[in-house]
């Protein structure tokens, strides 16, 4: 496949998957239960392993569980492009942050920050979310919202915000390396904690683009939203014969 970013530019994948899940009230991390016979995490780094415009993986996990996926991860499934593992922090954010630091990107590189814990994305959205981070040097996965929005404080509605206007952020989100290491190391020293990654983005006043998705890119979260990603495992699966 040709190259969507130029050949002196590498596209790097970092997945952080160093949570707890507490919401799961599972005593094995998230990223680690059993879907469709395998792990969550392995449904979600196959996509990016698979993929001919992904140069390389950096995956970020408890600092605890960082030599077992050596093993678990790299050995047992044969993720060539995972080369880097590096330990989590106490944060998402931190972790993110721990991966860009990891990852060995240059300035212009692009990378695509994506959930451990999102295992359904559809692989044919990485080429025009390259394009556009190419272009504008960010770009996020996003859905508009289906339901009515209210802005609730004390159990009162305070607002109700134009439907119209509202995206659900998903991942993969893309940037120039260069543009979201800095972010992160400028919200770290004004010790301030964002949404997602594109939020620190906007928040230095750097415009990022959307790229339309779809609902079935689930974030697993809670109990119910494990039968929910089975399902589509195997809706997709049957749709493949």
């Amino acid at each position: 496949m040709p190259s969507l970013i130029g050949n002196d530019m590498s596209v790097i994948a970092v997945i952080p998957a160093a949570g707890f899940g507490r919401r799961m009230g599972s005593d094995i991390s998230k990223q680690h239960l059993d879907l469709a016979g395998r792990p969550v995490l392995y449904h979600t780094l196959q996509i990016f392993e698979q993929h001919p415009a992904i140069d390389r993986i950096c995956l970020v996990v408890p600092a605890a569980e960082v030599e077992d996926c050596r093993h678990q991860v790299m050995d047992l499934y044969g993720f060539g492009k995972v080369v880097d593992i590096v330990a989590g922090g106490r944060e998402r954010q931190d972790s993110v942050r721990n991966g860009l630091l990891g990852c060995r990107a240059k300035a212009d590189d692009i990378v695509l920050i994506h959930d451990g814990v999102r295992p359904l994305f559809d692989a044919a959205l990485i080429p025009p979310l390259l394009t556009l981070v190419r272009e504008a040097g960010a770009a996020i996965i996003g859905v508009p919202v289906k339901d009515t929005i209210k802005e609730v404080v004390d159990g009162k509605i305070v607002a109700t915000p134009p439907r119209g206007r509202l995206w659900q952020a998903q991942t993969p989100q893309g940037f120039r390396y260069d543009l979201i290491l800095q972010a992160h190391q400028t919200a770290e020293r004004d010790g301030y904690l964002g949404t997602d990654d594109a939020s620190l983005l906007e928040r230095d006043g750097v415009p990022v683009s959307v790229l339309e998705g779809d609902g079935s890119n689930l974030k697993i979260t809670t109990p119910e939203d494990m039968p929910v990603a089975e399902a589509l495992i195997a809706c997709r699966q049957r749709s493949e014969l």
